[in-house]
């Protein structure tokens, strides 16, 4: 790509290498699809050596999920006080909204990338790992178990919850976001009446172990009463 440059040295603060990338790859994923973009581009659009990127990172993938932990980190470092007595759903809301709000300034980068796995079977299957990663700690951040196979299955069903979210939310120029939180509390429901049968689901097993444990073995008193083993 001829048309990418390095940023200009007096683009504010010293930055590390790592934060040079991360924003020179969402400036390009604004403007490029995801799999036009090479290393190279990558590089200079940071302004480092290619050696400098592979110290850093093993591919424009790895970049993306080093983006979604940084999000990560600062959703779970940005935790309000007042939410304590909020119940866990409205926790749930606050704190996919603070994600959104986080993910505002690369939000034509965001478009891009979800573009790009529509019509990308393996990119999007990988960006649904890291974001089932994102979301079992976004649970957690909302006091929502995400331990075992059930944390597990919350986890994924959020994914595809907070990815039907991002589609609206992309398209949504209102600064408000009413549309978007239109959307993520319709889907709130949806998926608390899912979590709901979930519950009960995982309930079966326990209720079959029960039935199928062997009773306590009884043995005959001399008169020829059970008594209990």
């Amino acid at each position: 790509m001829s048309d990418i440059h390095p940023p200009s040295a007096d683009e504010g603060p010293a930055r590390s290498d790592r934060e040079k990338i991360l924003e020179g790859f969402m400036a390009l994923l604004a403007e490029h699809r995801f799999e036009r973009i090479g290393l190279g581009d990558i590089a200079r659009a940071s302004g480092i050596s290619l050696s400098q990127l592979r110290r850093e990172f093993s591919s424009p993938v790895a970049i993306v999920a080093a983006y979604m932990k940084e999000i990560d980190l600062k959703v779970l470092s940005g935790g309000d006080a007042d939410m304590a007595e909020e119940s866990p759903r409205e926790k749930l809301f606050d704190v996919l909204m603070r994600r959104l709000d986080l993910l505002a300034p690369h939000k034509r980068a965001i478009r891009s990338l979800l573009r790009s796995a529509a019509c990308n079977p393996p990119l999007a299957l990988v960006l649904a790992g890291f974001g089932a990663q994102s979301q079992r700690w976004m649970l957690a951040a909302s006091d929502i178990d995400s331990a075992g196979l059930k944390g597990m299955m919350r986890a994924q069903g959020l994914t595809m919850l907070f990815a039907c979210v991002l589609r609206t939310w992309v398209d949504d120029e209102d600064p408000g976001l009413a549309r978007t939180m239109a959307v993520l509390d319709r889907e709130l429901s949806r998926g608390q009446r899912w979590s709901g049968c979930l519950d009960r689901l995982c309930a079966i097993p326990e209720g079959l172990s029960r039935i199928g444990s062997p009773r306590p073995r009884r043995r005959r008193g001399r008169d020829g009463d059970p008594v209990a083993a």
